[in-house]
């Protein structure tokens, strides 16, 4: 296993719409448990493929307690979402340090397949429906900033350039 690079806001890649995953092989199992590594090391509770610069359509989740319980979404779609919505505080992997409120549907239906190709349907509310929500816009090139002001987005934004701007200075 390897740990992976994880994007940072605003780079471009992280707005690059994945793929759909074809391949259901070793490759793709090394990549899921690659990503959780990565995931778990950060720490974070959810990962998307373009996150780590691959991008297919491949999402990891793991929301337990007790972080032994990783969730692999493959080419997932959501096919329901309730009219009632909710607002969570979200912050990002991808936008370290930053947390804002985003609006999103409060309970949704999604359907994916698993590491081996087999399809499986899941519902969802709470902390499961938002990271769900939250890692397929990744999956579609949009990062949760987006969903904020300009003003906002603008502030993260340069936040962000100035944060690596520091790294690369040491």
């Amino acid at each position: 296993m390897a740990l992976l690079s994880i994007l940072r806001y605003p780079d471009p890649r992280l707005h690059k719409v994945a793929k759909p995953v074809t391949a259901f092989d070793a490759r793709l199992k090394q990549l899921i448990a690659d990503m959780a590594e990565t995931m778990y090391a950060a720490p974070g509770i959810g990962l998307a493929a373009s996150q780590v610069d691959v991008h297919q359509q491949l999402l990891i989740l793991d929301i337990s307690e007790t972080t032994k319980e990783l969730q692999v979404f493959i080419n997932p779609e959501i096919i329901w979402a309730s009219e009632e919505k909710k607002i969570y505080d979200e912050g990002c992997l991808s936008v370290p340090g930053v947390y804002d409120g985003v609006e999103r549907p409060a309970r949704i239906k999604a359907r994916a397949v698993d590491a081996d190709g087999k399809s499986f349907e899941v519902e969802a509310d709470g902390l499961l429906a938002v990271c769900l929500q939250h890692e397929m816009d990744h999956l579609k090139g949009k990062v949760f900033v987006e969903y904020l002001s300009p003003l906002k987005r603008n502030r993260i934004r340069t936040k962000m350039l100035k944060e690596e701007r520091d790294l690369k200075r040491g």
